[in-house]
């Protein structure tokens, strides 16, 4: 399960999606979002699907990577399409109705629609962090916040944090499979048993895991030091941000897919 878990991996390439600016596929996939939660209907959503595997096919991703990072989030949305079905109303009368148990027809189409939106969602997160690497992401998020230093935000220093964040993601999941499969050599169980006993059992693994996380941090922190990092001010770069002709195809598309989503949510469709 926790091998499933892609989020902060960089799948390097040179495709179309790789070579973009990392603020244009930020800002895409804001506008991925917000088109994502304006659709309302199969067109709106078929749509959004369409740009999503296009972005996909183009990065060269397969489908699969982006289909076994959610295997970790399935209770999640299959509890969250739950509540849709049980909790959702309609004026027409209800499929099943069973004791307190009603479910409409309103509320399958919502269940279906939420747990597509919250697939799509993620998938498209995943794409991001897939074909962007941490430093370019840093860099990405550092320019586009940029305006936000006339108030004294240290832009840099949060962008810093997001980046190593996202970066030690695979590596604290990597070192929790190595705890688990050294406490199960040591005769550990972690499947049998009631809630209670199996959330004892992760006492185990949390306090090394707590303690490497620790260690690297501070490991990290004497790295910095070595190098003389001070924060972000008077620091150049290697690699200036720049706009392409790839960048405006990309912004092109990107307000052809939430144009189109806001016409069809007009008509109704």
């Amino acid at each position: 399960m926790l091998k499933d878990i892609t989020l902060g991996q960089y799948f390097p390439g040179n495709t179309l999606v790789h070579r973009l600016d990392p603020r244009t596929k930020l800002i895409l996939v804001v506008v991925y979002i917000v088109a994502l939660f304006l659709a309302k209907s199969f067109l709106s959503y078929g749509l959004v699907l369409a740009f999503l595997v296009l972005a996909a096919s183009i990065s060269h991703i397969k489908p699969k990577a982006l289909l076994s990072g959610m295997k970790p989030l399935m209770i999640i949305i299959v509890f969250t399409g739950l509540l849709n079905i049980f909790y959702t109303t309609g004026d027409d009368a209800p499929i099943v109705n069973w004791w307190i148990i009603k479910i409409y027809k309103a509320g399958l189409i919502a269940a279906f629609f939420m747990i597509l939106r919250i697939m799509l969602l993620i998938s498209g997160t995943f794409l991001l962090t897939y074909t962007t690497s941490p430093i370019a992401l840093t860099d990405g998020l550092e320019a586009l916040m940029s305006p936000l230093k006339k108030i004294k935000v240290p832009v840099h220093e949060l962008a810093m944090m997001m980046c190593i964040a996202l970066r030690f993601i695979p590596t604290l999941i990597e070192e929790t499979d190595k705890i688990i499969s050294a406490q199960k050599a040591r005769g550990a169980d972690f499947e049998t048993g009631n809630l209670f006993r199996r959330a004892k059992a992760l006492v185990p693994i949390l306090v090394p895991l707590f303690v490497s996380a620790f260690r690297r941090a501070d490991e990290l922190a004497t790295a910095m030091e070595c190098r003389c990092y001070h924060g972000g001010e008077g620091r150049t770069k290697l690699k200036v941000l720049k706009y392409g002709k790839d960048d405006a195809i990309a912004f092109l598309a990107g307000i052809l897919l939430l144009a189109g989503v806001i016409v069809l949510r007009t008509f109704g469709l």
